[in-house]
């Protein structure tokens, strides 16, 4: 684990499904830039002006620009692909409520923590949450196949 907390966080490590426990949390923070932004529209594709227009967005209810939702949640992706698991695992669902605006500058830090184990099936239910402060902006939950020993 990576910090005092237990929390893990450092990216490379396969945890495999035999050393995964209720209550192990995966952790990653980034921080939302003007770029980040940008790129996320570049490669989804989703360039409505609420997230890259600011004259635009100034007219919406949100006053101004916003980050994408699935931007923030891409970090979730991130624990499962890089951190907890780590490679070898295989997202398998995702559910995701989105419960407060992003905005440029925000510092954004996605938790996975496990909630279930079922081992005869091979698979890790995780709660999943994105926050900006104290505030939650991202709430939802994940199942994860994550690799095996020996498989």
């Amino acid at each position: 684990m990576s910090t005092a907390s237990g929390t893990i966080t450092e990216k490379g490590k396969t945890w495999y499904l035999e050393d995964i426990e209720v209550g192990m949390v995966g952790s990653y923070t980034a921080e939302v830039t003007e770029d980040l932004i940008q790129a996320f529209a570049d490669a989804s594709g989703d360039d409505n002006p609420l997230h890259l227009d600011e004259e635009y967005a100034s007219t919406t209810m949100f006053k101004g620009r916003i980050a994408h939702g699935m931007l923030s949640a891409s970090f979730l992706s991130t624990i499962f692909g890089t951190i907890f698991p780590g490679p070898g695992g295989i997202y398998m669902t995702q559910n995701l409520k989105f419960t407060a605006p992003v905005r440029i500058g925000d510092v954004v830090t996605a938790t996975a923590e496990v909630d279930e184990v079922l081992a005869a099936k091979g698979r890790v239910h995780y709660v999943c949450t994105c926050t900006v402060g104290d505030k939650k902006v991202v709430v939802g939950d994940a199942w994860i196949m994550p690799a095996r020993r020996g498989k």
